[in-house]
């Protein structure tokens, strides 16, 4: 079945438990208990078509990533242009030192050409080429950073200049004096916390020459350094981590406070137009998904419900015609949580400072025949303009 064909069944399958939503409604709007069964499996079907839908959306970008020319093509009359030679971490010496290192214990030949990239607590920064790919695995591993401004440091802070207050032009009797209004400028100070993870490898799976060692670590340390990177980036108290999108402190302004323990349509128009209408203009909603599950049943004045699947390539989900993006780091919509986030997420920064640290461990695991590695990097994270983003709050009890 292809991609389109899902599609189309997925919205058929919602269109079919739309219709049973409404036909199976009481006077208070609530289903029965065996009904609420039906649904829950209904929408279950929905999501699971969804997932795989994005499967395959993956397996065919990675099979058109294979499908590209390893070469262009010849078009003009061969030339032997001189390639500069790159130099420090981007070098192919100091690459290979490193990956000998890496598999080796016996490395004290190969150690001067890896003083370009001496870390101060005792690792190796990795090859320029192989952090771009760290880089980017943490992309699709992290939905974040997608969504984020990443920059780059070479030092532990970095300095952002906001304008805090706008100045305003006023109305001029003729002769009168012109009245100064100066804008207000703030400024927001990312640092770079460190996060790391430590890996072990068999003595015997290192030695062997099919196994691609640098895709290990790379899907390895991008899946657990990404998981932790996203929650910090949702959650994070600013404490030795980067500040949350719904830290108490220091996060997005709360933009509504539902009306009851539930979330009701009005609550989502609140929190919608919360959001100043340039911000709204890129804006998109990030929540758990047990909150997408309830926001299928809500209904806006007009009767139609505000969740929409996509049935055309390239165009996500939406909630009120705006996309939106799921992670179990969000709070579930529980009472007096900050369930739903709403804006223009490019207005939180995420400051990497370059380079990504390893270091190989002989000793620690020896006894059980096994080499260790630790993996680094630093990082910070947070929202630079409060007002881009808007949170929906649950009532308390």
């Amino acid at each position: 079945m292809t991609i389109q064909e899902l599609r189309e069944k997925r919205a058929k399958a919602w269109d079919t438990a739309r219709d049973f939503l409404d036909s199976k409604r009481n006077a208070d709007g609530l289903l029965s208990e065996d009904d609420s069964k039906t649904y829950d499996a209904m929408e279950k079907q929905i999501v699971d078509l969804g997932k795989e839908i994005q499967r395959l959306e993956r397996q065919a970008e990675i099979e058109a990533e294979f499908n590209k020319p390893t070469s262009e093509p010849i078009l003009g009359k061969p030339v032997n242009p001189e390639k500069p030679e790159k130099t420090g971490t981007a070098s192919d010496t100091y690459k290979n030192a490193f990956w000998n290192s890496i598999r080796s214990r016996n490395w004290v030949d190969i150690r001067n050409d890896l003083q370009a990239g001496m870390d101060s607590e005792g690792g190796y920064l990795v090859p320029d080429e192989f952090e771009k790919k760290l880089i980017e695995s943490l992309t699709e591993e992290n939905i974040f950073r997608q969504l984020a401004t990443v920059i780059k440091t070479s030092s532990g802070d970095r300095k952002i200049p906001i304008v805090t207050s706008k100045g305003e032009a006023v109305w001029i009797d003729e002769e009168k004096a012109y009245t100064l209004s100066d804008d207000v400028f703030g400024q927001a100070s990312l640092s770079a916390y460190k996060v790391g993870t430590a890996i072990k490898v068999s003595e015997e799976l290192l030695n062997d020459s099919a196994f691609d060692l640098s895709a290990y670590i790379t899907k390895e340390f991008a899946r657990r350094v990404g998981a932790k990177e996203e929650e910090a980036f949702f959650v994070g108290d600013g404490n030795g981590k980067p500040t949350g999108i719904f830290a108490a402190s220091g996060g997005a302004e709360n933009g509504a406070t539902t009306s009851t323990a539930n979330i009701t349509f009005d609550d989502m128009m609140e929190l919608f137009y919360s959001l100043k209408s340039p911000y709204r203009k890129k804006a998109s909603w990030v929540l758990n998904d047990s909150t997408v599950k309830a926001l299928r049943k809500l209904k806006d004045s007009n009767g139609n419900y505000i969740w929409s699947p996509s049935v055309s390539a390239g165009i996500p989900d939406t909630i009120m015609n705006r996309p939106y993006y799921t992670s179990s780091y969000v709070p579930e919509s529980t009472v007096g949580s900050k369930a739903i986030a709403f804006g223009d997420f490019s207005y939180y920064w995420v400051a990497d400072r370059k380079g990504f640290t390893f270091k190989r461990l002989n000793e620690v695991f020896a006894m059980n025949g096994q080499i260790g590695f630790i993996a680094s990097k630093r990082v910070d994270g947070r929202l630079i303009l409060p007002e881009a983003i808007k949170t929906l709050t649950i009532k308390k009890a």
